[in-house]
């Protein structure tokens, strides 16, 4: 499964640097499917929200038989090229938008009619098909990444090798998302906020790596920045309350180095 979503890494390279400008600008990330498939997409897009604290529409998991499908089986679906009309087009694509379809076999009518539907709703939309069949062209579809996970162990049992790769895929493409809409800084989710025991826990351990102190001085760090563990650093490092913590971090869209990077320059220039 490694190899083969390695040998998929310029098009999911080109995919992630295409999406990112509409992302950045406020679009969402949207994946189409049935089945495992479309499972996967729900969970990635269940995942983004508690992981770093984006809105819940801004990943969004679109699957053949709605909420009821992700327990129980509803294959009759999947051959419906119009199913995903009435969710597509209750999201009002636009041009920020990036609608993925997922299909391990490369055909489910669902999936490609998915990508046409976007296409009719928004000209401007980007479109791409994850797969794990040899396709090279698919009309609706302005990215295609294709992962060479071979036969499976169980054939035709694509919750197996072409399940985890395109999970692995999936995880890389919001991941690098969110890293580079400034959901990430270093390598921590700094976005986190503090609202129960584990995630103030999390949020303590994150402030006290980046500020250097100790576990109950980030907690009390953490209380005077209202559990926010962005706000909580910009104050350490440059000496001010939270309302002028909070109002760098606005003004560079919640990144943490656009906060840290203007809030430096004021102390020099007034140095």
């Amino acid at each position: 499964m490694l190899s083969a979503v390695e040998g998929a890494r310029g098009a999911i390279t080109a995919l992630i640097a295409r999406a990112e400008p509409g992302f950045s600008a406020g679009g969402r990330l949207i994946y189409v499917g049935a089945g495992t498939s479309g499972r996967l997409g729900v969970l990635d897009a269940a995942e983004a929200p508690p992981t770093f604290q984006t809105p819940p529409g801004r990943v969004v998991g679109i699957l053949a038989g709605g909420e009821a499908a992700i327990r129980s089986s509803s294959e009759g679906l999947e051959d419906d090229r119009e199913g995903a009309l009435e969710e597509l087009a209750g999201l009002g694509l636009t041009a920020d938008d990036t609608v993925i379809g997922i299909a391990a076999g490369g055909t489910t009518p669902y999936v490609l009619g998915a990508l046409s539907i976007a296409k009719r709703l928004s000209a401007g939309v980007l479109t791409a098909l994850v797969t794990c069949a040899n396709v090279c062209d698919v009309a609706d579809a302005d990215c295609v990444i294709v992962l060479e996970t071979g036969p499976e162990v169980i054939t035709g049992s694509t919750r197996m090798k072409a399940g985890t790769a395109t999970k692995l895929v999936l995880n890389t493409i919001s991941t690098a998302l969110m890293v580079r809409t400034g959901k990430v800084y270093e390598n921590l989710m700094v976005d986190v906020r503090a609202t129960n025991a584990k995630l103030r826990d999390r949020a303590a351990r994150i402030v006290s790596t980046l500020t250097g102190l100790g576990r109950e001085e980030a907690f009390g760090l953490l209380a005077r920045a209202e559990g926010s563990a962005k706000a909580a650093v910009v104050m350490h490092r440059l000496g001010v309350d939270v309302s002028t913590a909070s109002a760098y971090l606005a003004r560079h869209g919640g990144r943490l180095d656009g906060a840290l990077g203007e809030g430096g320059r004021n102390q020099a220039e007034r140095a």
